[in-house]
């Protein structure tokens, strides 16, 4: 059951929290083309939806941190093309 009202700590901690797994990834990105190197694997298809709700549901929040790192769009942007995924990604709407 959520809160009717908002908690500025949780809020605080979560964006903190959110920011510095994001940073951990445009490190890791910034020296390989996908989380666990040079292939495309489970890791990339288990990050993505989260990481990708990161520019859409917590923009908001975010948008200043995302600005920042730029290995984290490119990875975004080159699994986010891949036919599998966008399938993938297409059947919540279904």
């Amino acid at each position: 059951m959520r809160s009717k009202e908002k908690a500025p700590l949780a809020i605080q901690r979560f964006t903190e929290e959110a920011d510095r797994l994001l940073g951990v990834m445009d490190r890791q990105l910034g020296q390989h083309a996908y989380l666990a190197g040079a292939d495309y694997t489970i890791a990339d298809i288990a990050c993505y939806a989260w990481t990708l709700s990161t520019t859409t549901v917590m923009k908001d929040v975010l948008a200043g941190s995302l600005a920042t790192k730029p290995s984290l769009r490119r990875w975004l942007d080159t699994v986010g093309a891949r036919p599998a995924v966008q399938r993938g990604m297409a059947v919540p709407a279904v």
